[in-house]
Formats: structure tokens, sequence, C-alpha cells
């Protein structure tokens, strides 16, 4: 009875250890969290529902670079916050001057109308598999996400922000669903690409895709500008580090189970093409079962809405800070005039060009992958410089072995990036 009864407080008290350490780690989820997750967009989901369709479990392989790629960035941008206490684009005009600042702002002002474009479009079809019109769904999800930044505080915001990344466990679910075959996906994840599929066109279009939209210039500036607004100070900085590469592992893992889910059912089954997302959760239908079908669908649609509220957020966050002018989510409508003035904006033309009849949605959707790609160099030049600054980051600078893997990477993300934006232009995408 001794024995036993030792043997079961062992066991208690290791589980309360592990529930500590979980509730530990629920206690700093925010910025990081929210930004790595907002990236698994309608586009996102379509990018990666077509790789598992298109190739099976053949591109899993990509999500390792892509979970690299992701954490360092969103680490560097959470680093640079903390100990600046500024935001990236404030800390630009400052050390490059306003004229770049102002030639940077005007294009992701503009990229950022095609993103939220593109999350409206996601809003009306995901709405559209629900039997409810874009009509209807595209006004009421414009309205509450703007009712829901203007009228609630910062916490309150991330706590809902943090709950809709969660909600991204419908993808797990409907990979489970769909039975796959999960030592085979294991073994695709951990191989090498072959030789013979990068020859192939349409294999390398969606594996650069899939690793160079990983990182998007909207993201690093959100993401300091908000563990800025947050106010999280230097003692901090390991919650803000731990946050930032939980979300981007997090991030990265769901993108798996969405390309495994369809691998398992759309390729399975030799339905290799979709149109879009909402494509693919129809064909998932008679494929994987309702619930399936159901989970799928959810999930398309709260990556919609949890994406139509961030990019503006991002944008209006970013010009604000680069202008000087007062910006951020801990204060009121009077108090930050610009800041929620051009996110207000941003969320009527972004939903009113959606509504309107035989609108180009794939070429605008197609221009801002351009701009992205155009801007992103320079960005993740503009944050290795910055990072390393002893003036602005001290004794946080980048040693020197992180700086050899940051610029490496970042030099394949331009490589990549260069790839991508050549075969979109010249149709090389096969």
């Amino acid at each position: 009875m001794v024995i036993r009864s030792r043997g079961g407080a062992r066991m208690m008290d290791r589980l309360r250890r592990w529930r500590m350490s979980i509730l530990l780690v629920l206690a700093v989820l925010g910025p990081g969290f929210i930004t790595a997750n907002v990236d698994n967009d309608a586009g996102g989901i379509y990018t990666y529902a077509q790789a598992g369709a298109k190739f099976g479990y053949g591109l899993l392989w990509t999500m390792i670079p892509m979970a690299i790629l992701l954490t360092f960035a969103q680490e560097i941008a959470a680093r640079m916050g903390v100990t600046t206490g500024k935001g990236l684009s404030e800390l630009i005009r400052e050390q490059f001057g306003l004229r770049m600042t102002a030639t940077l702002m005007c294009g992701l002002v503009i990229c950022n109308l095609g993103d939220v474009m593109s999350e409206f479009a996601g809003v009306a079809s995901s709405g559209e598999l629900f039997h409810v019109s874009k009509y209807i769904s595209v006004p009421a999800v414009g309205l509450l996400v703007w009712a829901l930044v203007v009228f609630w505080d910062y916490k309150t915001l991330e706590k809902i922000f943090v709950g809709l990344s969660f909600l991204y466990i419908a993808y797990i679910i409907t990979a489970a669903l769909a039975h796959p075959n999960w030592s085979f996906a294991m073994k695709e994840t951990l191989r090498l690409p072959r030789l013979h599929d990068l020859k192939g066109s349409s294999y390398m279009y969606l594996s650069v895709g899939m690793i160079g939209a990983t990182i998007a210039p909207w993201q690093q500036f959100y993401l300091q500008a908000s563990v800025v607004d947050k106010g999280t100070g230097k003692s901090k900085l390991r919650f803000a580090q731990i946050d930032a590469v939980v979300g981007s592992i997090f991030s990265v893992v769901v993108a798996a189970f969405i390309v495994i889910a369809c691998a398992a059912t759309l390729f399975a089954a030799g339905h290799h093409d979709i149109a879009d997302a909402a494509d693919a959760a129809q064909a998932l239908r008679p494929l994987g079962g309702q619930y399936a079908f159901a989970l799928f669908a959810f999930g398309l649609l709260n990556a919609s809405i949890f994406a139509a509220s961030i990019l503006p957020l991002s944008t209006a966050y970013t010009v604000c800070e680069a202008m000087g002018f007062e910006s951020g989510l801990s204060k009121k409508f009077r108090e930050a005039p610009a800041f929620y003035w051009l996110y207000t904006a941003l969320l009527i033309v972004g939903g009113a060009l959606i509504l309107i009849p035989g609108i180009p949605l794939v070429k605008i959707a197609v221009l801002s992958q351009v701009l992205n790609g155009v801007l992103l160099p320079f960005v993740l030049v503009f944050m290795l410089v910055l990072v390393n600054k002893r003036s602005l980051m001290g004794e946080k600078r980048n040693p020197r072995w992180y700086n050899v893997i940051a610029w490496s990477l970042t030099v394949l993300v331009i490589s990549l990036t260069v790839a991508m934006l050549g075969m979109q232009l010249f149709g090389t995408g096969g």
C-alpha cells in the first residue's frame, strides 16, 4: 500500500508539473502566437490544400524549413520590440530616413489592401459553403471585426485572437478524420526532396510557394508593434521569445495537417486540382464525410475572419508609427484617430470591392503576392541591420552564429521569393 501510494503521489506530482508547464505556456501566448497563425489565411489554406491534392504527402518536407524560417523572423521581431520599445516602422524611419520609410509604407499599404480583399473573398466563399450570401457575410464580418477592435481593450482582444488561433485545431481533427497513413506522412516530412521531383515545374512552384510565402512583410511590423503596444518589459523578454517560437511551430503544424488531410482524401481519390480553399472543402464532403467538410469549412471561415481583423490592424500600426501618429489598441478612438480611421478605411474599401460583380480577384491576389515578394527582401535586410546595432540593441544583438544562420536564411528567402515571382510573372507554374 505504501509503495502504491508513493507511486500515485509521484504520478500526481508529474501531472501537476505538466499542468503548470502548460498553463505557463498558455499564459505567455500573445502577439507571436497570433501573428504566426494569421498567415494561415485563405490563400495559405488553398496553397497547402493544393499541395496535398496534387502531390499527396510529397511536399511535407517543406514544413521543416518553413518552421525554421518563421521562428527566426518572429524571434528577432519580438526581441527588437521588447528591447527598443519601438515598432519596426518607427525604427526604420529613425535609422534610414523619412523618404525611404514613406516609399516602403506606400508599397505596404497597396500590398495589404490586396491581402485584405483576399481575406474578404475567403469570408465570402466560406460563407457560401454554409449557404450564406456574400452580401450578408462580408458586411456582417466587417462590422463585427471593426466593433471588436474599436470598442474592446487590448487585453481582451489578445485573448480573443489567441482563441481564434486555437480554432485552427479544426484542421488537425479534419486530418484525423481522413485516416491518413501517419507513418508514411512522417517519413515524407523527414526526407529530402528527390532530384527528379525538383525538375517538375508544378512541384517546384508549390514547394517554393509554400516556403517563400511563410514570411510576409506585414508579419514583422505587426508582431513588433503588438509587443510594444502590449507593454512587454525587458524582464519579460524570455516570455516574448517563447510566444514567438510556440506560435511559429503551431502555425506550421496546422499547415502540415491541412496537407495531410487533402493528401489522404483528394490525392488518394485522384482529385488533384482545386480552384480555391472553398473548393477543397466541397471536395472533402464525399471523401472525408460531412464532419470533415464542416470542420474544413469552419476552419476556412475562422481563418478569413481572423486575417480580416489582423491585416488592417497591421497596416494601421505600421503607417501610424512611420508617420509619427499615435497608434495602438491600448488607446481610445479619440486618442489615436489616424490609427482607427485608417483601420476603418481599409475594412470598408477591402470589403466593398469584393462585392463588386466581376472584380478580378485572382489578378489582385497575384499582384499583392508580387508586392509581398518585392518588399520582403528590404524588410528582412532592415531587420538584420537594426538588430545588430549596438546603439539600439546593446547586449541583445545577434551573436555571430545567429547572424550566420539569419543571413543565410534571408538569402534563401530572397532566392525563393525571386524564383516564385519569376514563375508567376512568366507563367512557369505548370
